[in-house]
């Protein structure tokens, strides 16, 4: 950390005229794809508070389809902010001199991010209600950017819906997981992909968790990393998305608004009529991308820079997204395997109770006695702990039971693992149809059944558990 304040002070000396010395340097909590800092200087005028934004490890990353780079990311943020968008404003993008790798430095606003927060805070109970017209609001200001005047159309890559399935779907095919829900979702959305649509700025990552709010409404629009051209209800299926609604299933925008709050919001700046279907369309592709997208941060830990241990944990995410679609695509009863008993375990002491140990020690000791991202970590090992634990307790069963189904599915008497790719494959080069009898059935259940180890409070979960059978 040492290293990185002299780096830091150093550009603070060459990016503010009035600046004289730096006081402190925080990473904050978070942050899974980029690092965030909370930046304290003293300047001329007084104290003064600021944020960086950088990659992982300091990196120079090239930018890549879809990730443009985070000079491109400071500049949507200034486009932004330049409509009326709330932005906090950029007082400088990271060059070699600074030798901080990708970034850039900007204004430091108060307000509420933290989405299981937005859905709960007392503090936003008078603007809770209004939220979703604002967001509405927002977006049509952001779907509206020149992408000319702003030199935005020479900086993003333009994706149609239908390229935009195949390149997640293809990703997905890179991490060498068989993920059936997800291959049934890509055949699905490929099926379905609109053609008719309007180019305009998709922030892409337009949700509950990135919106920063206070009692006055919406504080500014947060994390443009993965921003493209394409359909702009894309942004409006994503924030309807379940994964960020924070067990408000019941509010489906964000935890805090309706579908008709947002589309009033949307249509009242935009002054066209917002395609209900087409929303629909993008928030069963909000659950397929974060199903990827989840998974992607388990093969960041595996290659990248930064091994933190909230990434494998966001992995198992997965599952969760993988439910929403089960609820959209194929609705329908499922059932839970019982957990196993360890009553005959005669080791002293026995796996689960040295897992137990360990998660209690850093609930009840290390997240006392810390703060900040330690805190934070410590939480996230701790629910990592859990999953291991559930895994123990139901894996063995839940594994069995989806080999019966599968040996059914296909009549055939292989392992687990072979049955899985053989339907992984089947489904992508279409020689399984989606109407396959028994598919939906064992996806269900499969889906359903993982969800319960990784994390069974889910209230996609629940909803799924509820449907009447």
């Amino acid at each position: 950390m040492a290293q990185l304040e002299t780096k830091v002070a150093a550009m603070l000396a060459r990016a503010l005229p009035d600046y004289q010395a730096l006081r402190k340097v925080e990473r904050l909590s978070g942050g899974a794809s980029q690092e965030t800092y909370r930046i304290e200087v003293n300047t001329t005028s007084g104290e003064k508070v600021m944020a960086m934004r950088r990659a992982p490890g300091g990196a120079t990353v090239d930018p890549t389809p879809g990730h443009p780079g985070l000079d491109v990311e400071a500049l949507l943020m200034q486009s932004a902010r330049a409509v009326g968008v709330p932005e906090p404003e950029v007082f400088h993008i990271f060059d070699k001199q600074d030798d901080l790798g990708d970034g850039f430095l900007m204004e430091w606003l108060d307000g509420i991010a933290l989405g299981a927060k937005v859905v709960r805070a007392p503090e936003l109970e008078n603007i809770r209600p209004q939220l979703a017209y604002l967001c509405g609001q927002v977006l049509a200001k952001i779907h509206a950017i020149d992408l000319h005047d702003t030199g935005l159309d020479q900086k993003l890559d333009l994706i149609s819906p239908a390229d935009y399935v195949e390149q997640t779907w293809a990703r997905y095919r890179l991490f060498n997981t068989p993920q059936p829900m997800i291959d049934y979702a890509a055949r699905w959305l490929k099926a379905n992909a609109p053609e008719d649509f309007s180019p305009a700025l998709v922030h892409n990552d337009f949700r509950n968790g990135n919106v920063m709010f206070s009692p006055e409404g919406v504080v500014a629009v947060l994390d443009w990393e993965v921003a493209h051209i394409g359909d702009p209800m894309r942004d409006l299926g994503w924030i309807c998305t379940n994964s960020w609604r924070f067990g408000r299933s019941d509010l489906p925008v964000g935890g805090f608004g309706s579908y008709e709050d947002l589309f009033a919001g949307y249509e009242n700046i935009s002054g066209e009529a917002v395609d209900r279907q087409r929303v629909k369309y993008w928030e069963v592709f909000g659950s397929f991308w974060w199903a990827i997208g989840a998974l992607g941060m388990a093969e960041h830990y595996r290659t990248g820079p930064d091994q933190s241990v909230e990434r494998p944990a966001i992995g198992r995410r997965s599952s969760e997204c993988q439910i929403d679609c089960v609820n959209l695509l194929m609705p329908g009863p499922v059932s839970l395997v019982d957990p196993e008993s360890n009553s005959i375990d005669s080791d002293m002491p026995r796996a689960d109770e040295l897992l137990v140990s360990v998660r209690d020690f850093l609930r009840e000791e290390v997240m006392t006695e810390t703060s900040g991202r330690t805190h934070f970590l410590a939480r996230v090992a701790g629910n990592s702990l859990d999953i291991v634990l559930r895994d123990f307790q139901v894996g063995p069963s839940a594994r069995a039971a989806e080999h019966r189904r599968l040996q059914a599915l296909f009549s055939a008497d292989e392992d687990l693992d072979t049955l899985r790719w053989r339907l992984v494959y089947g489904l992508r080069d279409e020689s399984i149809a989606l109407d396959t009898p028994g598919l939906s059935e064992h996806l269900r259940a499969t889906v359903a059944n993982q969800v319960a180890i990784d994390q069974p409070k889910y209230s996609g979960l629940t909803a799924a558990r509820q449907f009447p059978g």
